[in-house]
């Protein structure tokens, strides 16, 4: 089955498509509403601000066509910013509508009064799961460091979550719903933990 990674102008393409191969994927780049409408598996990677990014999506009118993807009950992955765009309201240089297709919005993650949290998140963490299980997520202590960059987090987000991690306090770091599942960290730099969870997403069956 191949997988189209789609390029709206923010992502890390190179670096999703390779780690994508080396887990067994066939891929493929679409920046074409109709490629991703018709594709059998979609990754939604992002970087840098997300109220650009979403921005981006609906003048190339590919927000339309993930909607579309979405409803046909395929396999769908988002990658850190790609995360982001799934909530109601993205608070990133003003307010922006995103996606809508979690509850909850994107905001800045808030800074101690000491200094002493640096902001943007970068490095390792560990992440712990919630109630509410997910095959892409494995089980082991390797299966739970993963790789970190961003200065924005989902909050209010309501039944969602299958994942957190720590930055100051916990936040969703991973969500699942029917056929989506996204996550703020990058599988793609993320070694081990990162390629068994894109192997496991290349074998999902929602």
């Amino acid at each position: 089955m191949k997988t189209t990674v789609v390029d709206y102008g923010a992502g890390n393409l190179r670096s999703v498509t390779t780690a994508l191969w080396r887990a067994g994927a066939e891929t493929e780049i679409a920046s074409d509403p109709d490629a991703v409408r018709r594709a059998e598996r979609i990754v939604l990677p992002g970087v840098g601000a997300a109220g650009a990014a979403m921005a981006s999506l609906r003048e190339r009118g590919l927000a339309s066509a993930l909607d579309e993807f979405r409803a046909t009950g395929r396999p769908f992955l988002g990658i850190c910013v790609g995360m982001q765009l799934l909530a109601d309201e993205l608070r990133e240089f003003g307010s922006h509508q995103g996606l809508g297709w979690i509850r909850g919005a994107v905001d800045r993650i808030p800074v101690d009064g000491d200094g002493d949290l640096r902001v943007p998140h970068m490095g390792w963490s560990e992440i712990e799961s919630t109630d509410r299980a997910s095959p892409l997520l494995g089980t082991s202590r390797r299966d739970r460091y993963f790789y970190f960059c961003h200065s924005y987090r989902l909050v209010d987000d309501v039944g969602v979550a299958v994942a957190r991690a720590t930055h100051g306090a916990k936040f969703t770091c991973a969500i699942a719903v029917d056929n989506v599942f996204a996550c703020q960290f990058h599988p793609e730099k993320s070694h081990v933990a990162g390629q068994k969870l894109l192997e496991r997403f290349l074998e999902w069956a929602p």
